[in-house]
């Protein structure tokens, strides 16, 4: 053998030994179960507690992994998909903090070669439309506010309230579009049910949780002394309970406050069964569990199969009150 080929052949061995360890790693890393993640804007929010923990519950079931990450802002989104991409997971569900991040979401999902789908808020592109072929499952955001204006409108008329002594706090968040469409929604139900539009005042709030409802009704509330009832809507129930306390400050007795919230997590619970009723009448109950599974699922099922879930998934609630929280909690599985 010449001493040229010697080289070439040492040279083609060493080669060999040093990508051996790399394809046994590559080997390994096909063999391990597959993983994803689970990102979501307000970790420590019941809502989406629930969410994570039916993903795991699946992933337990089902042979798959989950990785929850709370991603309170663009920065830790980034930062999440980049932990999951070392990870070696294979995709993720998302509710961002921020629904203008859809492009660079997707962009740097794409580097990793990652499939995504949302959960109830709906990523947008830089002209503010849905993100093309990116799933999501959420919400039908106004008919969920049409049952809350419904159930105001009812409560009212059953407790025999005249519209023009009635004001309504209308808790705020135009920059989101879900909470935009979740309060229109209501405002159309209660417009239909004969109350007076002039009665209705705007509260924008800063944080979507308990705080952000209270601090943003409290002015409000003051601006207008002369109105004694109140009803009071939102995006969801932290907001609304935010409200009720403002009243309760304020001491307007709860006989004359209604608030109906959306979600049917921990906190309306607690409400209920609180010795006297409160001025949270009730809430929209949509169950945080089926859509953390549902998406779930989606997303493994996408990325086993090929198979794309559906564009655009929405749901509706049903109304849970003091009376009857108990079967509606148990019947969508909360």
């Amino acid at each position: 053998m010449t001493s040229k080929l010697r080289r070439l052949t040492l040279t083609a061995m060493a080669a060999a030994a040093l990508a051996a360890p790399f394809a046994a790693q590559l080997s390994a890393r096909a063999d391990e179960p597959l993983k994803v993640g689970f990102l979501v804007k307000m970790p420590e929010q019941a809502w989406f507690i629930n969410e994570q923990k039916a993903a795991t519950a699946l992933g337990q079931k089902d042979g798959f992994s989950v990785v929850n990450i709370g991603t309170p802002d663009g920065e830790k989104v980034l930062a999440a998909i980049d932990n999951l991409g070392a990870q070696g997971a294979k995709g993720f569900v998302i509710c961002a903090p921020d629904v203008r991040l859809g492009p660079a979401i997707q962009a740097r999902a794409k580097r990793y070669n990652m499939k995504f789908v949302t959960v109830d808020d709906q990523l947008v592109d830089s002209t503010g439309k849905p993100l093309a072929n990116v799933p999501h499952l959420g919400m039908s955001a106004f008919k969920i506010g049409n049952q809350v204006g419904q159930a105001i409108s009812d409560e009212m008329k059953r407790r025999g309230w005249k519209p023009e002594e009635v004001g309504a706090l209308r808790i705020t968040d135009y920059e989101l579009p879900t909470a935009k469409l979740r309060t229109d929604g209501a405002t159309q139900s209660l417009l239909a049910g004969g109350f007076r539009k002039e009665n209705i005042f705007d509260a924008p709030q800063k944080t979507t949780d308990d705080e952000g409802g209270f601090n943003a009704v409290s002015p409000v509330l003051a601006q207008h002394p002369n109105i004694k009832k109140w009803v009071i809507f939102a995006l969801n129930e932290e907001s609304v309970l935010g409200g009720v306390r403002a009243t309760e400050q304020l001491h307007i007795p709860a006989a004359d406050v209604i608030g109906v919230g959306i979600n049917g997590a921990g906190e309306a619970f607690a409400e209920f069964q609180k010795k006297e009723p409160t001025g949270f009448y009730g809430t929209i109950a949509v169950s945080s569990t089926n859509h953390g599974k549902e998406s779930t699922e989606n997303l493994v099922e996408w990325i086993k199969d090929g198979k794309q879930p559906p564009a655009d998934t929405q749901t509706t609630g049903k109304l849970m009150v003091r009376d009857n929280w108990l079967d509606v909690r148990k019947e969508l599985g909360i």
